[in-house]
């Protein structure tokens, strides 16, 4: 009987499977033993060898052009995931590796929501996004290159940063080398030096076709003494983190039998300084642990619980109605919250109120126990914690490393105004807005070039030009046509506008003669606590006047409002998913009050 050979496609799909592994194994040791390498192993062997940085980063056999974003917040993240991948190879350097939906942060300080509910990675196992972890340090836009410095041992990563940075031991030349990482490697040639001091930073160059500046800013002091080293921030996941250890933290010292309650008094006193959207709804969310969790959990601390919210302006929320701020202060001295306008703080310190010696000696007082805050109007008042929040300032990287252009980019810059018979003898700057120091650029988000006026010219003769290749957005930015808030509406709108915009057109003659950016005013929300909010609207042109929802919605329907829209503008469907699941967890069991 002649035997029954069967074909490939008789046999079941897993048998026909398993035959097509063991053919590619044995396949694969032959080619190894006659010393050829086959196609597959050797593209995963190619992982394993160390490659060039240099020509790693250039990759001249990419046709696309390299968009080199600086930031991962609302304008960079969002302008990387809209950018078609198609046309453009996308490198997002950051400090940070993941977005922070900042609408929701300051319900992750009280266990509303858990932090990972609010963060978006930049590197996902599907995404087409390249990262860097690392910090902009330098820019030459006549080489188009970008210094960077690496992020990946920097503590100060994840925090709100209130000034410019100092090299830590971690992060120079000697702590990547105590760490095994610097300067063993392939990458060592192509390091360079920067920082000050003995203990410089290892940085490097990557090269880019078009640079978006969209950095960020820091947050705001105004130089107020013991506010930088001694207030909670909450700017980013690891302030929230901070700010949620420190609640559950003092009410256990207050728990604690051998704690006076005098003590107590001050260690359960919550300052809130700053009456705009984010101040005011940090105050709001933690009223409601407060009120929902913490007084069952500790009823008999609940007679000690201060929140004092204040504010230098005479009253808080300007950017609301009148009808709608003052409904929002008439909620909050329901809740018990001391609303404190006009008052000057002076002073945040470790100790106790009206202690002469722990003011002189702040050195010696123990952090994390009591502070004094001191306002001019009310004197030395004893806190458990101050969470500051009174705006933003321009990010030193804008301030310093942006504050001249080297040479003039004669290849991507057009000159737009003024007789220059040889750009290069010039001393080019860039633009600024003369207040606040932020990047000036026109309605399509360009970066502009000035130089000084030379003897008898008159202002509007300033010679000026633009880059085609550079362009800054968010609150890194300011359009020349005037001011737009720093929110995270006008940075997404200004994202998806660009990215829509370069998509569609990518040269940039094509590029210049599309009309410019017009930002659509959706109106501001502001949550109150207690399932209340207040919702003023826009007519859609930007100024905020109108009729309809502009006349402002307040109370339950402007709460429902306010969740719908910040769950329909969270950007993954997991975290959508996540943050439903979890309102509702919180409304069944109640928050997680654990502290690790």
């Amino acid at each position: 009987m002649k035997p029954i050979t069967l074909r490939c496609s008789m046999l079941p799909k897993w048998q026909r499977h398993l035959r097509a592994a063991i053919c590619e194994s044995r396949s694969q040791k032959a080619g190894l033993r006659s010393g050829q390498v086959s196609g597959s192993y050797s593209q995963r062997r190619r992982f394993a060898t160390p490659v060039d940085i240099k020509v790693a980063d250039i990759d001249s056999n990419d046709p696309r052009e390299k968009v080199v974003i600086l930031g991962s917040g609302w304008a960079g993240y969002v302008l990387g995931r809209q950018l078609d991948k198609r046309k453009y190879r996308v490198v997002i350097v950051s400090p940070r590796s993941y977005f922070v939906f900042t609408p929701l942060l300051n319900d992750t300080t009280v266990g509303t929501l858990e932090f990972r509910n609010v963060l978006e990675s930049v590197r996902k196992k599907k995404s087409s996004l390249e990262y860097i972890q690392g910090w902009a340090d330098d820019v030459n836009f006549a080489d188009r290159t970008v210094t960077i410095e690496p992020s990946v041992l920097d503590p100060d990563v994840g925090h709100a940063l209130t000034g410019p940075r100092k090299p830590n031991e971690q992060q120079t030349a000697r702590g990547y080398a105590k760490k095994g990482v610097f300067p063993h490697g392939p990458w060592e040639k192509q390091v360079q030096m920067g920082g000050t001091g003995s203990d410089q930073v290892p940085t490097f160059p990557i090269h880019y076709d078009k640079l978006i500046i969209a950095v960020g800013t820091y947050s705001q002091t105004f130089g107020t003494k013991g506010v930088r080293e001694n207030a909670w921030f909450l700017k980013d996941v690891r302030d929230a983190v901070a700010i949620r250890r420190r609640i559950l933290e003092l009410f256990e010292l207050a728990r604690l039998p051998i704690i006076p309650e005098d003590t107590k008094k001050h260690l359960l006193h919550f300052a809130v300084v700053g009456g705009g959207p984010t101040g005011m709804e940090f105050a709001a969310c933690l009223s409601d642990l407060l009120r929902d969790d913490l007084s069952k959990i500790h009823p008999e601390l609940m007679k000690f619980v201060r929140i004092s919210l204040y504010d230098v302006a005479p009253k808080v929320l300007p950017m609301f109605d009148a009808s709608l701020a003052d409904y929002a202060v008439k909620q909050y001295r329901r809740q018990n919250i001391e609303i404190k306008t006009s008052h000057n703080v002076e002073e945040l310190r470790k100790g106790f109120p009206n202690d002469e010696q722990a003011r002189q000696d702040q050195d010696s007082q123990v952090k994390g126990r009591v502070y004094t805050i001191r306002t001019k109007e009310e004197g030395d008042v004893g806190i458990g914690m101050c969470v500051w929040s009174t705006g933003n300032m321009n990010n030193p990287f804008v301030m310093k490393a942006l504050d001249h252009v080297r040479r003039f980019p004669t290849e991507s810059a057009q000159i737009t105004q003024g007789k220059v018979t040889d750009p290069m003898q010039r001393q080019w700057i860039i633009q600024r807005d003369a207040k606040t120091g932020v990047i000036l650029v026109d309605d399509h988000f360009r970066v502009h070039l000035t130089t000084e006026c030379a003897e008898g010219m008159k202002e509007d003769e300033k010679p000026k030009a633009y880059m085609q290749d550079v362009f800054a957005l968010g609150d890194t930015s300011k359009l020349m046509s005037g001011a737009l808030p720093a929110t995270a509406q006008v940075a997404n709108q200004q994202a998806l506008w660009l990215g829509k915009t370069l998509n569609k057109y990518p040269s940039p003659e094509e590029f210049r003669k599309q009309q410019g950016f017009t930002f659509r005013n959706m109106g501001v929300l502001t949550y109150l606590g207690g399932a209340k909010a207040i919702l003023q609207g826009g007519n859609g042109n930007g100024d905020g006047k109108g009729g309809g929802a502009a006349k402002g919605i307040k109370g339950l329907a402007a709460y429902l409002i306010w969740r719908g829209a910040y769950l329909t503008m969270t950007l993954s469907w997991r975290n959508k998913f996540l943050v439903v699941v979890q309102w509702v967890a919180v409304k069944v069991f109640g928050r997680d009050v654990s502290r690790f």
